[in-house]
């Protein structure tokens, strides 16, 4: 198929982030299965109009605004040699449907914009962001499928923005960390991974570090990542006096090496963002086993694992007293390496290979069933259904454990229909987990959240 996958940006661009990582693995998932697929972004200063990256396509329109209306008249002029758009939202959609039609546009949707649009934009102009990503969107992208990166984004697409058609999860991927880590630092250092950007409250964070050094006067704080906040996060280190500027270093973009060092040696990572779609930045630290303090927010909620690879913050606590506790209990090295061990299972669940795979399956499916069937209220988002393999023998090849399915977006009794219709006689549906949806598979009774292999 022809392909064309829209996003505000490329990694290229200064402020290229996680929905950036994402969008270029699905674009080259896609090309991998033989699609010919181009990426369509804005044009940052210093970056060309037509780019080549691997088996990828990439056109360059207009800027931070500009882009929107450019790249719909590129899409209307070429609809006749489009097959599917991927139509990437970042708070403001792109509203594709309009240029190609709603049957031939697989939606991506990070996080849910409302509350953010009022940190950026006066009071009208945020009420009018709200409006697009909510009533506005809801009617354009209705004969669409959507891809949310987890089950949370998927609620809150739900409650606020009152979502009823299709959405499917297909989280971020992940990569190994390296092996040659360094040993973990002698006394307590955190870091703050990701873009530096307003609702990532990073200047809340470094506020927390210095009313915390009285009590913890070793402590130590890297915040790593670029963006439009860095600047300001360096003054107000200054502004905080001398012994915040020794605890405290914002280092603004560094290599991949000097990343990985800085997070081999830190104890912890805090994010005290709004709202993620995911948190790519979270499981990066958990790659290198460094669990994360986070808000209780969609998004963090799914992948920083409460008590496990990670704490939410309760509503009103200090920040403060949260990161005291934590950093006393990973003074203890027994208890250090346990959370890390845990930090690193959960981090291995994901990988770029599968995301693409699962992407891909999810567009080659809507591209044979155009027909959106959508979703009711009450309805389970997915539905896992055990049965015996005995039954489905000629279906299923599970040996040695039971068989199962894992549907999303598929009423529970049609699936037990379709099951029983197929042979099967024993079988049990029930709605899916966050983390069944996230894993993509089954999770048997008693088996925590470790997958098993695909039946």
């Amino acid at each position: 198929m022809r392909v064309v996958v829209v996003n505000w940006r490329d990694l290229g661009h200064r402020q290229a982030g996680g929905a950036e990582t994402y969008a270029t693995r699905v674009a080259h998932a896609l090309a991998g299965r033989g699609h010919e697929v181009t990426y369509l972004t804005a044009r940052d200063a210093g970056q060309g109009a037509r780019d080549w990256d691997g088996a990828v396509a990439v056109r360059r329109l207009g800027g931070r605004w500009t882009v929107y209306p450019l790249a719909l008249l590129w899409l209307l002029l070429r609809r006749r040699r489009i097959d599917m758009v991927v139509d990437c939202q970042n708070g403001i959609p792109f509203f594709t449907p309009l240029a190609v039609g709603g049957a031939r546009v697989l939606q991506v949707v990070h996080h849910v914009h409302t509350d953010q649009f009022g940190v950026h934009f006066p009071a009208w102009l945020a009420a009018v962001g709200r409006w697009l990503e909510g009533p506005a969107a809801r009617r354009v992208y209705r004969r669409a499928a959507t891809v949310a990166v987890s089950p949370s984004t998927v609620d809150a697409m739900r409650t606020r923005l009152g979502w009823r058609g299709p959405v499917h999860v297909v989280p971020n991927g992940n990569a190994a960390a390296p092996d040659d880590l360094p040993p973990r630092a002698a006394t307590p250092t955190i870091v703050c991974l990701g873009r530096l950007v307003p609702q990532k409250r990073v200047d809340h964070l470094i506020d927390a570090v210095a009313g915390l050094l009285p009590r913890v006067p070793d402590l130590r704080l890297h915040v790593i990542g670029g963006g439009q906040e860095e600047a300001a996060l360096r003054a107000r280190v200054a502004r905080l006096g001398p012994e915040v500027g020794a605890a405290v270093t914002v280092h603004g973009r560094v290599t991949e090496a000097v990343k990985s060092e800085l997070l081999g040696r830190a104890w912890l990572n805090v994010t005290l963002s709004d709202g993620e779609g995911w948190g790519l930045a979270v499981l990066e630290a958990a790659a290198h086993g460094v669990p994360t303090v986070c808000r209780d927010v969609p998004g963090l909620r799914d992948s920083v694992r409460h008590d496990e690879t990670g704490w939410h913050l309760l509503p009103g606590e200090p920040v403060a007293d949260i990161l005291h506790r934590v950093l006393t209990d990973l003074a203890d090295p027994v208890a250090a390496d346990r959370v890390a061990a845990g930090c690193r299972d959960w981090a291995a669940r994901f990988d770029w290979a599968d995301t693409g795979a699962r992407f891909t399956t999810v567009l080659e499916r809507h591209t044979r069933d155009r027909a959106s069937h959508g979703w009711s209220p009450g309805m389970p988002e997915a539905a896992v259904a055990e049965f015996a393999p005995s039954d489905l023998a000629h279906l299923v090849d599970a040996p040695g454990g039971p068989g199962w399915l894992l549907a999303e977006q598929c009423p529970p009794a049609d699936l037990l229909d379709a099951l029983r219709t197929a042979g099967a006689r024993r079988v049990a549906v029930r709605a899916a987990s966050a983390t069944e949806r996230l894993l993509g598979r089954a999770i048997p009774a008693g088996t925590h959240h470790r997958p098993h292999s695909r039946s």
